[in-house]
């Protein structure tokens, strides 16, 4: 295999992006993005088995491949195939039996991000040879080329979460992940979760911070196999967040096609977390069925997962969260409130960072928070930061978007309040933008966790047009789901006359 340089192999991949974009089952940024993903997922499986067939070798005991002869990369990605005798290959051979794998969870895995919906393949056969032939190259031994794929693949992944809308409900913005784990700081030997994986941005970003903790053999063994789990509902962002995963050093994430909001978490739950980093879709409603897997029943998406995160940290001192949340979460009341007193109550809620509108933009204009806890409970007192905008910004947006520069603040500021918790520095005094609360004053206003910023007069200072507006949107949604729980209650009366 020729050995190419970062520079010509990330213009190879881009290329790979032009050819596919000019296909016409490919025209899109999701589907070129989906495509090339596919195929990158088993160019990496065939590389990662020759390590395992080695490793067998050397041990001296048998190997089973995962695929079958004919259907491995290297049997079929570079030969010189007829266009039309390769689609035919692929549609009628290859997909199907991805499809069929079962028997471990490894395999099931890949049949659950290649079943349930229509596989985006290119509609020209010539098309799809040149950019085999382009993936072919790329050697997942070489920590260059892994590098070189990971970095344009993150640029992938933003331009899609920038690009389209559909996407952004899965990709959070790199700046946000690396701000949560810089406060939550995952340790070697913890387990760490992510419900709503998504393209896995938290996962791999936890992963950014963890990697740099090895020491021994041992610790990288840990990372590999033992650390990182995620749920996925969507076929697509599965496959996305799997190959993140492994084009940022992980070869073996634990990454499952499932409806996270399926399982029961009445009674005790089978696996507890150390460490939960996520960032849930929000602005969904869910039915009966759903709702009778929680404490608390409540048709709001966002709500049923942080009463999922709250059941899956471990029952142990220093088990935590760092999630994004709706600032309708912090304020509403109802359902709302009684989830929110339970997690006061059995867990220290130490921070909440409110978030500048346009954070999530372009496909997302709704108010966001970044809440903190952590066990054991009950909170006593809260870490209020309200993050900033730059000077002379309305809001973040498209052409000017959230960068780690404007967290620095932040983290600052946090720093020395996790000082103080932990006995090793002076109370924060209060700032324009920082302050704390103690929990009383929480409880007085029904559980409203929002950050009510007290060195702000309302009276001449009005928030930003995009914060009323989002909470208008806010209210009206709540106004929705009281109407639907109403309907849906003179219903069956009328269903009983």
């Amino acid at each position: 295999m020729t050995h190419q340089t970062r520079e010509s192999l990330a213009n190879d991949i881009w290329r790979a992006c032009d050819i596919l974009r000019r296909d016409n089952n490919c025209g899109g940024v999701m589907e070129y993005i989906e495509h090339l993903s596919w195929l990158l997922f088993l160019r990496f499986l065939d590389a990662q088995e020759e390590v395992w067939e080695t490793e067998a070798a050397l041990e001296g005991r048998a190997y089973t491949p995962l695929l079958s002869a004919d259907l491995r990369w290297r049997a079929w990605a570079s030969k010189d195939w007829d266009a039309e005798d390769l689609l035919r290959f692929v549609h009628g051979r290859l997909i199907p039996a991805l499809q069929s794998l079962s028997g471990d969870p490894l395999r099931e895995t890949i049949s659950g991000v290649f079943t349930e919906r229509n596989v985006v393949v290119a509609a020209s056969g010539y098309n799809l040879k040149e950019v085999l032939a382009i993936v072919d190259q790329i050697d997942f031994h070489n920590r260059d080329d892994i590098f070189t794929v990971g970095h344009v693949y993150e640029e992938l992944l933003r331009r899609l979460g920038n690009e389209n809308k559909m996407a952004g409900e899965f990709f959070t913005p790199r700046p946000v992940v690396r701000f949560v784990a810089r406060v939550v700081q995952p340790r070697i030997g913890e387990t760490v979760y992510d419900p709503a994986a998504g393209t896995c941005g938290f996962l791999s970003g936890a992963y950014a911070v963890l990697k740099d903790q090895v020491q021994v053999v041992e610790d990288e063994r840990r990372l590999q196999e033992e650390t990182f789990f995620g749920q996925e509902k969507k076929a697509v962002p599965a496959l996305l967040g799997t190959l993140n995963m492994v084009l940022h050093g992980v070869t073996a994430p634990q990454i499952l096609r499932r409806n996270t909001l399926e399982e029961s978490i009445l009674g005790s739950v089978s696996t507890r977390f150390d460490v939960i980093v996520t960032n849930p879709p929000f602005g969904g409603t869910e039915g009966r069925h759903i709702q009778a897997n929680f404490p608390v029943p409540a048709n709001a998406t966002e709500l049923l997962f942080l009463e999922h995160v709250m059941k899956k940290l471990k029952l142990r001192d220093g088990a935590r969260c760092g999630m994004v949340v709706p600032e309708g979460t912090l304020f509403r009341g109802g359902a709302f409130a009684e989830v929110k007193k339970q997690l006061l109550e059995q867990f220290n809620v130490h921070t909440v960072v409110s978030l500048p509108p346009g954070t999530f933009a372009p496909y997302s204009d709704v108010k966001t928070a970044l809440i903190f806890f952590e066990r054991p409970g009950p909170t006593e007192e809260i870490f209020f930061y309200e993050l900033p905008l730059p000077e002379g910004l309305k809001k973040f947006s498209k052409g000017s978007p959230i960068a780690d520069e404007h967290f620095d603040g932040a983290w600052t500021a946090w720093q020395a309040w996790d000082a103080y918790r932990r006995g090793a520095g002076s109370h924060p005094e209060p700032t324009a933008v920082s302050w704390t609360e103690p929990v009383e004053a929480i409880k007085e206003r029904d559980y409203d966790l929002s950050a009510r910023n007290p060195h702000r007069d309302e009276s001449v200072e009005l928030p930003h047009p995009a914060e009323l507006t989002a909470r208008l949107l806010e209210r009206a949604r709540e106004l929705q789901e009281t109407l639907v729980a109403l309907h849906d209650l003179v219903s069956d009366g009328a269903d009983e006359v």
